[in-house]
């Protein structure tokens, strides 16, 4: 039986599939939500903007259960007429539960698009995906509201589904699926991890995506260095994903926080954005899987500031990061271990950026820092603000707090993650490619903003 590690995986598999697409004027559609890091995969495989597709069942009053038709965005409507007259729905019937539906399927376009505009499909190729199919049903609504929207060809692709289901989708022009098993139980089955998707994740995602469209800093891309990686730390090796441009002057490295992962859709979009300004990334698990089980190991934070110095010295050994500048950027524990890190002798690190972090972890190393550092807070989270405003007395080096208005603990409100984000990108520029890059003995200068 076909198994993927995640979505992640079994979106990259996928993608392989539809590699011929490149070049075509193609958008990616991703079903909300486990759909969407598994669209996220295969449009950026195909340089191809990402969106979501996204349909309200149109069930029987009585029987909500059953379903009379389907709805979308642009007003895309589709009716199962046999169902209305088998069960005798009346027109009202039907017109009142499409005013409610349409009033939620609104509302869910609100939340996952966060005012970005939806993308135009007239006369272009919708690549639908979704994470697996069961039934179909689900599918044959998206392609129709693809079609109502303008698709001049649709394109299904999944990494799983039962060989009946992928016979049954007459309104796809082309099905493309990476398994189809004869004895298909469950969706869920073919993932070893197959946990739920959050909105807060599809937004993120649908962000990264967006940003990945705009226009990008010059370089020769055909010599970028984008690749997934395994580097030695200590007695163990770690996963992790290395972008370098070409030529490569500053790289950030990150440290991730509890329960998160070089995967993580908050990090990834982080990275999207130190990219575009120019900035190589290098996203990597400070723990092993086998060690991610004992929680001790989470905040363990001389421990993960070992394998970030480790994983530092490799990335240095590098000849296509020779001579780069080095910074951290570090999520809650992790900004902790960047910290500690940061204020080893020798370590040379250039810049520290620390979102929502726990700089309390490091408080013996705090005055050891050389490196700029800028301590991004969200207004809301008010016991790690404390933290960091502490943490902020306790440093001697060039220093920031910022504290963007009404964000919680992951920045998870419209708009939080982005601004977090931005601020990271100014502080590497300025500290990693701008002429300001300082030496360690410069000014100590501490300040403090709201944004």
């Amino acid at each position: 039986m076909k198994l993927f590690a995640d979505r992640i995986e079994a979106g990259r598999e996928l993608a392989r599939l539809l590699e011929r697409l490149r070049g075509q004027d193609v958008v990616v559609l991703g079903l909300p939500r486990g759909g969407v890091p598994v669209a996220y995969e295969v449009a950026q495989t195909l340089g191809a903007p990402l969106d979501v597709v996204v349909v309200r069942k149109l069930g029987v009053p009585y029987q909500p259960e059953l379903a009379m038709g389907a709805i979308g965005e642009g007003d895309a409507r589709v009716v199962d007429h046999a169902v209305l007259a088998t069960l005798g729905v009346s027109e009202d019937d039907l017109a009142e539960v499409e005013r409610q539906e349409r009033i939620e399927l609104d509302a869910r376009v609100a939340l996952l698009r966060s005012g970005r505009p939806r993308v135009d499909l007239a006369g272009r190729v919708a690549v639908i995906v979704d994470d697996g199919i069961a039934t179909g049903s689900t599918m044959r609504v998206a392609c129709e509201v693809a079609r109502t929207l303008g698709a001049a060809r649709i394109v299904v692709a999944v990494p799983v589904a039962p060989v009946e289901a992928l016979r049954e989708l007459p309104e796809a022009d082309e099905v493309v699926c990476v398994a189809a098993p004869q004895a298909f139980r469950a969706v869920g089955s073919h993932y070893r991890d197959f946990s739920p998707t959050t909105d807060e994740e599809v937004v993120v995602l649908l962000d990264a995506a967006a940003a990945r469209q705009l226009p990008v800093r010059t370089g020769n891309d055909e010599l970028d260095a984008d690749l997934d990686v395994e580097i030695p730390v200590g007695s163990v090796t770690v996963g992790a994903h290395l972008y370098l441009p070409e030529p490569a002057r500053g790289v950030v490295v990150f440290a991730h926080g509890s329960g998160s992962s070089r995967h993580s859709p908050r990090n990834r979009f982080v990275a999207d954005v130190l990219r575009r300004a120019g900035l190589g990334t290098l996203l990597l698990d400070l723990l092993g899987a086998d060690e991610e089980l004992d929680r001790s190991n989470v905040f363990d934070i001389e421990l993960l500031a070992g394998r970030l110095l480790a994983a530092t010295r490799w990335l240095r050994a590098r000849p296509d990061a020779a001579g780069c500048l080095v910074g951290y950027f570090g999520a809650s524990t992790g900004a902790g271990a960047a910290l500690w890190a940061a204020a080893e002798p020798g370590s040379d690190i250039a810049a520290v950026v620390s979102r929502g972090g726990r700089p309390d972890l490091a408080r013996t190393r705090l005055a050891a820092v050389r490196a700029p550092t800028l301590l991004v807070v969200g207004g809301a989270d008010t016991t790690v603000l404390g933290l960091n405003r502490e943490a902020l007395d306790l440093m001697r080096c060039p220093r920031e707090l910022a504290v963007v208005c009404g964000a919680t603990h992951l920045f998870e409100e419209p708009g939080a993650l982005a601004e977090a984000a931005g601020l990271a990108r100014d502080w590497f520029v300025e500290h990693l490619l701008g002429a300001a890059t300082a030496a360690p003995e410069a000014a100590v200068v501490s300040g403090y903003r709201q944004v």
